[in-house]
């Protein structure tokens, strides 16, 4: 069954959406889309020194995601606006990495994948590293799921109740790194902060609670992976966008949900 590329391709989609789904709540809630960009940016130069160290690309793109999110942890609140310490790491990290694989000599690379996703390329190792790392990210979220809650709604709560809000987003940073590292090869690097952001921002009007809005984030992100496939197989267009273009319809159809909703509450009142 593997042996088929449009299988392999689904079943990478449907796993980077799994993953993405319990981080890109945390990341909605915390407005943190900036600080996933700049972590997905610095991947690209872990894909740099993994191919100059002959190394697992999946290794160096999550060991400098995860440097670029401690790095931007460590600085924030020190003379620095957060959204601008983002813009500069994040631009500079992914200059730096265009600029380090223009430097591999010697080396054939198709530096398109790594920006935009070649997913339909995706083989039954790189589907297990996929899935390995989704099952990490789901495992490591649900075993601290009620104090990243807590973290997350006040942190002189998380205090009161014994919480660390600092230890808590160091495994939002682990996770985010995990997630990158599985998502390079479906998506790329300039995609990925839209399958952590999109899916859950759909989920959002639909759900009442946070495990509703995180499971239905996961059905939106797979239907997407799904449906983006057999669009781009279709109309012979890019996948990895073609998976984000649908994930983008869904927030506007649940956006349009949300308007005519408040419209119908506000008539009855």
């Amino acid at each position: 069954m593997l042996d088929d590329f449009m299988t392999r391709a689904t079943l990478a989609g449907i796993g980077v959406a799994f993953a993405a789904a319990p981080l890109g709540g945390f990341v909605v809630w915390r407005r943190m889309a900036y600080f996933g960009d700049a972590t997905a940016h610095a991947a690209i130069l872990g894909v740099a020194l993994s191919l100059a160290l002959q190394i697992s690309i999946f290794a160096g793109a999550m060991a400098l995601a995860l440097t670029m999110a401690l790095t931007v942890s460590a600085l924030s609140g020190r003379g620095y606006a957060m959204d601008t310490l983002l813009g500069v790491l994040a631009h500079s990290a992914l200059a730096f990495g265009l600029v380090a694989v223009s430097f591999l000599s010697g080396i054939r690379i198709d530096l398109m994948a790594y920006l935009f996703g070649d997913i339909l390329a995706v083989s039954r190792l790189d589907l297990a590293v996929i899935w390995g790392g989704a099952a990490v990210v789901v495992a490591l979220i649900g075993w601290r799921w009620s104090a990243l809650l807590t973290a997350t709604l006040n942190e002189e709560l998380a205090y009161a109740s014994g919480i660390d809000p600092k230890r808590e987003q160091l495994v939002l940073t682990l996770a985010l790194a995990i997630t990158v590292a599985v998502a390079i090869k479906v998506v790329g690097v300039l995609l990925i902060a839209a399958m952590l952001i999109i899916p859950a921002a759909a989920a959002r009007p639909l759900a009442r609670t946070p495990e509703g809005m995180v499971l239905i984030a996961a059905v939106i992100g797979a239907a997407s992976a799904v449906v983006g496939l057999r669009a781009a197989y279709i109309f012979d267009t890019p996948a990895g966008p073609s998976i984000v273009c649908t994930a983008a319809l869904c927030f506007v159809a649940t956006s349009l949900f949300r308007v005519v909703r408040a419209t119908s509450a506000g008539h009855s009142n």
